[in-house]
């Protein structure tokens, strides 16, 4: 539970840094109230899009709105990449000034976090059957997520600000708790493991946009870079030095690309294998 522990702490101290004016974010609107008064903790847009507060009708500009605002920011993030938006940026999109954004979003952190749940969307209705077992559904479930990333891969640049606190997100995180429903685990393992297989995904995808990125830049095929790469590993390390990394170019591992999803398959099988493992011990 100590990493569980350790991500709400770093939520708290990022969102109290932004709210104070010492964040990246910037000041903002007030927050939605702790326990003691029945609130949230959550900053009013966040709550806006639970349904939890009126939304501003009336904006300083006619039109302006939270998704629109929303929007906006995404399609910046799409075309010119995440380091690009900013509610400057944003606001010159749509017209207005930037003040005029704050009566809708209290900070830029705010803005990411909005961001995500839009590009995430809500989870298919037909994710996984009802009888599927634990192992067929997390699975989906993981398939699906990478689905939504390779969509917007801007939004693996975001920041882990906490754990899910919107609407898509909780969504999908109840999804994912539901494929390990029958597996006997206790509530806080099942947590632990959705962070694990999440955690996976994102840095899967993170790592093959990055290739990609690489790839595309090169004006290459996926084969003639790893061949040039092999070639060049086969100049630098010396066998007596490198003796595995020589056992690897020798075998042909690096002459030629698997297919496309072969990774993400062999990484998220052996963390099911895993995961089967602890949920025999159960039984």
């Amino acid at each position: 539970m100590a990493v569980k522990h350790e991500v709400w702490r770093r939520a708290r101290m990022a969102d109290e840094a932004d709210r104070s004016g010492t964040g990246a974010g910037g000041g903002g609107p007030a927050g939605g109230g702790g326990a003691a008064d029945g609130g949230t903790f959550l900053p009013p847009s966040i709550e806006a899009a639970w349904g939890l507060r009126e939304r501003p009708s009336k904006g300083p500009k006619p039109g302006l709105t939270l998704d629109r605002i929303v929007d906006a920011a995404m399609a910046v993030a799409s075309a010119e990449g995440l380091d690009a938006v900013s509610m400057g940026r944003v606001a010159k999109e749509l017209g207005v000034s930037t003040m005029s954004l704050y009566r809708y979003v209290g900070a830029k952190s705010e803005l990411h976090v909005l961001m995500q749940d839009a590009a995430t969307g809500a989870p298919p209705p037909d994710l996984f059957p009802p009888d599927a077992d634990w192992r067929e559904a997390l699975g989906r479930w993981a398939w699906s997520m990478r689905e939504v990333y390779h969509r917007n891969l801007w939004a693996l640049r975001l920041p882990t600000s906490g754990p899910p606190a919107t609407p898509h997100m909780v969504a999908w995180w109840e999804w994912g708790l539901r494929a390990l429903a029958d597996t006997g685990l206790d509530e806080g393992t099942k947590v632990s493991l959705m962070m694990l297989v999440g955690g996976y995904v994102r840095s899967e995808a993170l790592m093959m946009a990055d290739v990609a990125a690489v790839i595309a830049t090169s004006g290459e095929r996926p084969e003639q870079v790893l061949s040039r790469y092999g070639h060049t590993l086969r100049r630098l390390a010396d066998p007596e030095r490198y003796p595995a990394v020589t056992r690897v170019l020798d075998a042909g591992v690096m002459d030629e690309a698997d297919e496309p999803d072969y990774e993400f398959r062999f990484g998220l099988e052996r963390l099911l294998d895993g995961i089967a493992v602890l949920v025999e011990g159960k039984k």
